[in-house]
């Protein structure tokens, strides 16, 4: 309980104080006067004065406020390695135990969870979270359990206590981890394009690991290479692109026993593959309706080449006109097909027929040209069934079909088979269709499917388009000549840009357009995986996290050959996905996450906000420290153990005020005191001789 008096005036202070002034000036004259009561009178006016202050008793009844210590928790990625979450805990759990021992003292535990971004370790915001509700008179002081790097220590909130940190880790802590510095976002297919990579040892490193470390490439689906490089170093690393669209290169480095954590050892570059010019041979036997088709198609891209023959002028015509009065290119034959074959990316025959241009070698090349990795896409006409037949020529060892020598004319409407409707070449091409269905075509060569996929069909369900792979080529046959009605728009028309985008996408291998394939999509921290297939229902896949933890994700059917699903990762990193022999992988967050840039525990990042708030660093290794209370402006931190500064805080429950003097009172002194001045006065000139 303590008391203490307040003022409550009667009248505002201004006009109290004029009234002690009058008062003070009265009195000085009377004692001018030498006026025996003047000090009688100067009572009396204080006990006015007095009575007008309104002067009051005031009581309070307090109960004193326990000291809050807030406790910082790091729980980051960078907190998950090694030992340091049963450390963490421990001193967590050991300092609680410490606190509650000091009476008047209590804790509260504020967690600092993964940024969802790359933001890293955001302790300084969740502290001034933490204390926008705590009253800052009872703010004792504050720890931080933690590695100690703390990515927004320039934000830390003022604190009218010392700040300590509780660094995690040992201090024979060593690691490793591989930094991409730079990396283009296309490059050009075939060319070699350079990317920066450097590898860092942080820490106590052992002098026999020191140096050099192993470092492993893969592109792709090819075989992974690996080289011996040097550490601290810059490195230029030279990458030939295999094929368009997305490219995922992996990087890592051998992880070393005893390395603190081998999750920033390895990264995952993605690199667009842009094909500088595609070459691309179209061979016309002869002219027809839907020659433009063909080139009206591979014109329109500007990043195409195109080389086209018609084959106008036959050997066997007999004329009569000059050779050197023809206006018509000779068909160069040896260069195109013996010297520059392996130069196209495709190769289209539309209509052709044999007639003694190109020798049987020179189909022997284009043979062996798509066994090598090339593409040839055979659109036949009437020519395809008779004696001068591509199909009775070396090329029949690679296509997947064998003609019946019929040729049918008849209307009919081109279909997907279940094959096509899974196949991503025609995938989703029936939704395409015009109110009641494609348009129809009146040609078809019988033949019959010897191998590869029929993935379209026509006149009583024979093949009519049929994709194949031979070696590392491809090669699609279309048994018809009349797809230009589609695009004239005839009865409706249909997709015919699309289908032959596709068509001749595909025989050039972009990877969208892979039949078997394994891929996934990260948006934050939510993993859509998709797998697409020929076959039946695939099985579960296997996701593999970046600290070795296998989780199981089972896929559903979202359309015809395409299966999804969506699993949400613990963290950011570099997942693995495997499924049969199938395999990708997906970069959660950046290449290097700003978590694991620097692992080595370390109190520099909060040096400055530690100086501020007089706090101090103490590693959790050396045991964990005593708490003991210490004045305001004292030094909070010694070998072994850290303080807090006590705040002495109060509650007021309850306040009782009593006038100092009753009213009544006051009058009767001031009257007393004017009474007695009269009289003393009075006495003192009766007194006086005459």
């Amino acid at each position: 309980m303590t008391g203490a008096m307040i003022l409550d005036p009667l009248l505002p202070w201004p006009v109290i104080w004029g009234l002690a002034g009058l008062a003070a000036v009265l009195v000085g004259l009377a004692l001018w006067q030498r006026m025996t009561g003047a000090l009688l009178r100067a009572g009396a006016a204080l006990a006015v004065l007095a009575a007008l202050a309104n002067p009051s008793w005031q009581q309070e009844d307090r109960a004193p406020l326990s000291d809050i210590v807030v406790v910082v928790v790091d729980d980051s990625a960078s907190q998950r390695i090694a030992d340091r979450p049963s450390q963490t805990e421990a001193a967590l759990q050991g300092l609680l135990a410490r606190i509650a021992r000091m009476a008047g003292t209590e804790a509260q535990v504020v967690r600092v969870p993964d940024d969802t971004g790359d933001g890293g370790t955001l302790a300084m915001a969740r502290l001034a979270e933490a204390l926008a509700d705590i009253p800052r008179a009872r703010l004792a002081g504050a720890f931080l359990i933690s590695d100690g790097h703390v990515h927004d220590a320039a934000q830390a909130p003022d604190l009218p206590a010392p700040l300590h940190v509780l660094l995690t880790g040992q201090p024979q802590d060593w690691d490793r981890r591989l930094v991409v510095k730079t990396a283009p976002a296309f490059a050009i297919m075939g060319e070699p394009v350079s990317l920066v990579l450097r590898i860092e040892d942080q820490g106590r490193v052992p002098p026999l690991l020191a140096g050099v470390a192993d470092l492993t490439v893969t592109i792709g689906a090819e075989p992974p290479q690996t080289f011996t490089v040097p550490v601290g170093e810059d490195l230029e690393l030279p990458v030939a692109l295999p094929h368009g669209g997305l490219n995922v290169l992996q990087l890592s480095v051998a992880a070393q026993d005893g390395e603190l954590t081998a999750v920033n050892n390895q990264a995952v570059v993605r690199i667009n593959g842009v094909r500088d010019r595609l070459r691309v041979l179209l061979v016309s036997g002869e002219p027809h309706a839907g020659e433009r088709v063909w080139r009206n198609l591979l014109k329109s891209d500007a990043a195409v080449d195109l080389v086209h023959f018609t084959i106008l002028r036959p050997p066997e015509k007999q004329d009569g006109v000059p050779v050197t009065e023809l206006s018509l290119i000779a068909f160069p034959t040896k260069e195109l097909f013996v010297d520059k074959v392996d130069e196209f990316d495709l190769i289209i025959f539309d209509r052709y027929r044999r007639r003694g241009i190109l020798p049987m070698s020179y189909l022997e090349n284009v043979r062996d040209y798509v066994r090598k990795g090339g593409a040839v896409l055979i659109a036949a006409g009437p020519e395809f069934g008779s004696a001068d037949s591509l199909w009775r020529s070396p090329l029949a060892e690679i296509l997947p079909i064998a003609p019946t020598s019929r040729v049918l004319e008849e209307g009919f409407r081109p279909a997907l088979t279940d094959m096509g409707r899974k196949h991503p070449v025609t995938e989703g091409l029936d939704a395409q269709a015009p109110e009641g269905g494609w348009g129809r075509w009146f040609r078809q060569i019988d033949m019959a499917a010897t191998g590869g996929q029929v993935v379209m069909e026509g006149i009583g369900a024979r093949p009519l388009l049929v994709l194949d792979r031979q070696g590392d080529g491809r090669v699609a046959m279309l048994a018809s000549d009349h797809i230009w009605l589609w695009g004239r728009g005839y009865e409706g028309g249909g997709p015919q840009l699309e289908l032959l985008r596709r068509l001749a996408h595909w025989t050039m291998k972009e990877p969208e357009l892979e039949e078997e394939k394994l891929s996934a999509d990260a948006q934050g921290l939510t993993l859509t995986v998709t797998r697409r297939t020929l076959g039946d229902a695939p099985g579960a896949v296997t996701i593999t996290a970046p600290d070795g933890a296998q989780s199981q994700l089972t896929l559903q059917e979202t359309r015809p050959g395409l299966w999804q699903g969506r699993w949400d990762a613990p963290g950011m990193g570099l997942y693995r996905l495997t499924e049969g022999e199938r395999t990708a992988v997906a970069a959660l967050g950046p290449a290097a996450p700003r978590e694991f840039e620097q692992t080595i525990a370390s109190p520099d990042p909060m040096q400055p906000v530690l100086a501020a708030t007089g706090g101090g660093a103490l590693r959790l290794s050396d045991g964990i420290p005593d708490i003991r209370r210490v004045a305001e402006g004292r030094v909070a931190a010694g070998r072994g153990w850290l303080g807090i500064t006590p705040r002495e805080a109060f509650v007021t429950q309850d306040i009782r005020i009593r006038p100092f003097l009753p009213p009544w009172a006051f009058l009767l002194l001031a009257a007393g005191l004017a009474l007695a001045a009269w009289l003393w006065e009075g006495r003192r000139l009766a007194r006086k001789p005459a």
